[in-house]
């Protein structure tokens, strides 16, 4: 058909069918075939006929009284598909070495082991960060970027024995009951990222961000550690660097 390929190789009408799809996945409802049109900029009688389409291979289904369209059967069997199929883990570290490159800073990449938050991958910049860590090495969860990373946005029950045991023996300001672990933590979870400054460990500063799966949990957590102070700041660029990378691989 003519002017249905575009100059960047791809299919004009499906590129449009697949916007109409993208809009109603970002919505938490059914929604009508007016709104649709409009938000997407399509005539309504377009609209409709992809709807159709879309209905015909139950990618979407029809509310009865309503008349409003909502992601139906198909969507979901692709969905599920493409989530199994999503290794958060495997395409962090391989994308870590980037981060290095791009902040200059040794990253780890650490998920929740039988033993606690744990090191799998280490990737040194060209200046390492002397530190006795390595791979294996598992996190404390209250005294460390990456343990508060992981008590921040991972499923809580896991953590629990961990925690209850840190929290037994905290000494100092770190918190000894569930209170002060949730007043540890908020204004992590509202800034996008967790951090220490070098009072655990003299001198050695870091920043975490977790990898975020379809609820929103942390499926696992990527650290970088220096040992410049600044190196915390929430409006800083390693922070900016940090939450982006760590946003692109999440699902959320």
């Amino acid at each position: 058909m003519k002017g249905e390929d575009d100059s960047s190789g791809g299919i004009q009408s499906l590129d449009a069918a697949l916007r109409l799809l993208a809009e109603m996945a970002g919505r938490r409802e059914a929604v009508s075939l007016s709104e649709l049109a409009r938000d997407c900029a399509m005539p309504p009688s377009k609209v409709h006929r992809y709807l159709a389409s879309f209905l015909h291979a139950g990618l979407v289904v029809q509310a009865g009284r309503s008349g409003k369209y909502d992601l139906g059967p198909g969507a979901i069997r692709l969905g599920l598909s493409a989530l199994a199929r999503h290794d958060f883990v495997n395409r962090t570290a391989d994308a870590l070495p980037d981060l290095v490159e791009r902040t200059g800073l040794t990253a780890l990449l650490s998920v929740w082991g039988t033993q606690g938050a744990t090191v799998v991958r280490w990737e040194r910049a060209a200046v390492p960060t002397v530190t006795s860590m390595g791979l294996g090495t598992v996190m404390p969860l209250l005294n460390s970027a990456t343990g508060r990373a992981f008590l921040a946005w991972a499923p809580q029950a896991p953590l629990q024995s961990v925690l209850q045991a840190e929290m037994g023996r905290a000494t100092g300001d770190l918190p000894c009951d569930a209170a002060g672990v949730a007043a540890l933590v908020a204004p992590m979870r509202k800034s996008g990222f967790a951090w220490v400054d070098g009072r655990f460990i003299p001198g050695l500063v870091a920043i975490a961000a977790p990898v975020l799966d379809w609820q929103g949990e942390a499926q696992a957590v990527v650290t970088l550690i220096g040992t410049d102070p600044a190196l915390a700041e929430a409006q800083g660029a390693t922070v900016a660097a940090l939450r982006e990378f760590a946003s692109t691989l999440s699902f959320a």
